[in-house]
C-alpha cells in the first residue's frame, strides 16, 4: 500500500514573457505499476532564452514522464532515471546541433523523484533542487551543480561569498552542454508524513529552507501552500520563473533494506 497527494504550480514570474520551467509526473494506472515503478515527480530550468530553454525542458521531462513504465526488466529505479535523464541529455543535444547557426543556448536543469515503497530516489542535473519537509525542518537532498558551489567545495569561495556572486546562477553541470552526461542520485527513506519538495532556483533564491518548512506546516492544503511559496517568490523577486511541486507521503509500504545517504532530521 502506497498512497499520496500532489500539487504542483508554474508561474513566469513578474519579468520573463516566457516560462522556460516545465513540469510534469508519470502516475502509476495498476497496483502492478504501484508495486513494480511507484511514482515519477520531475522539473527543468530551461536555459536559452525566447522560447529554446522552453523547449528544452519540455524535452527533459517528457522524455522522463513518457518512458519512466516502459518494461525495463530487473533495472534498479536509479538506473532508470539515469538512463532516461542521459536519453532527454542525446535529444537536446541532437537538437542543438541541427539548430541554425547563432542560435541561443538549448540547456537545461533537471531534478527528479521517484517514490515506490517507502523510498524516495532522487536524481538532478544543475540548480533545481529536491527538499524533504518531515516534522516541521527541511533538509536539503540535493546539491546545486553552480560553478560557484564547485568553489565553495575547493574552499575558494565561503558560503556567503557565493551567495553573494553575481555568477551564483552559472551552471557547472546541464542537461545540452555534454554528449555524456552524470546526474547525482542518491536514496531517501520516508515517513508518513513527509513533504519533498522540487523547485526551479526562482522559488528557492527567494525562498529560504526555513521558510518553506513553516509555509507547509501551516498551510495543509498542498494547493494552497504551493500558491503561497511562489506568491512569496514573485512578491520578494520575481525575475525568473518559479515552479514547485510538493508531494506528501499518506501511507507507505515498509521494506527490509535502506542504503540510502543519512541525514539529520528528527
Amino acid at each position: 500500500m502506497f498512497e499520496l497527494e500532489f500539487a504542483q504550480l508554474s508561474d513566469p514570474g513578474k519579468v520573463r514573457e516566457h516560462n522556460e520551467d516545465f513540469i510534469g509526473y508519470a502516475e502509476p494506472r495498476t497496483p502492478e505499476q504501484v508495486r513494480s515503478h511507484g511514482w515519477l515527480f520531475a522539473l527543468a530550468d530551461g536555459c536559452g532564452g525566447h522560447d529554446r530553454g522552453e523547449i528544452a525542458s519540455r524535452m527533459a521531462v517528457d522524455t522522463l514522464v513518457s518512458s519512466f513504465y516502459a518494461d525495463r526488466g530487473a533495472e534498479a529505479t536509479r538506473n532508470t532515471l539515469q538512463r532516461l535523464i542521459q536519453s532527454a541529455n542525446t535529444k537536446i543535444c541532437d537538437c542543438a546541433a541541427t539548430a541554425s547557426p547563432g542560435s541561443t543556448t538549448l540547456a537545461t536543469t533537471v531534478v527528479a523523484c521517484a517514490l515506490r515503497q517507502d523510498r524516495a530516489t532522487v536524481a538532478h542535473v544543475g540548480d533545481s533542487r529536491c527538499y524533504l519537509t518531515r516534522r516541521g525542518r527541511a533538509s536539503l537532498l540535493t546539491q546545486d551543480h553552480t560553478v560557484v558551489h564547485e568553489q565553495v567545495k575547493l574552499g575558494l569561495l565561503s558560503e556567503e561569498e557565493a551567495a553573494a556572486s553575481e555568477t551564483r546562477h552559472y551552471l557547472s553541470r546541464s542537461l545540452g552542454s555534454n554528449l555524456v552526461l552524470n546526474a547525482d542520485i542518491d536514496e531517501h527513506q520516508l515517513l508518513p508524513g513527509d513533504v519533498l519538495l522540487l523547485s526551479s532556483d526562482g522559488l528557492h533564491g527567494s525562498v529560504s529552507a526555513e521558510e518553506i518548512a513553516s509555509l507547509i506546516s501551516r498551510f495543509p492544503d498542498l494547493g494552497e501552500a504551493a500558491r503561497t511559496l511562489v506568491s512569496l517568490a514573485c512578491e520578494r523577486d520575481g525575475s525568473d520563473n518559479i515552479s514547485v511541486q510538493l508531494i506528501r507521503i499518506k501511507v507507505i509500504e515498509r521494506v527490509g533494506v535502506y542504503r540510502g545517504r543519512p541525514y539529520n532530521l528528527r
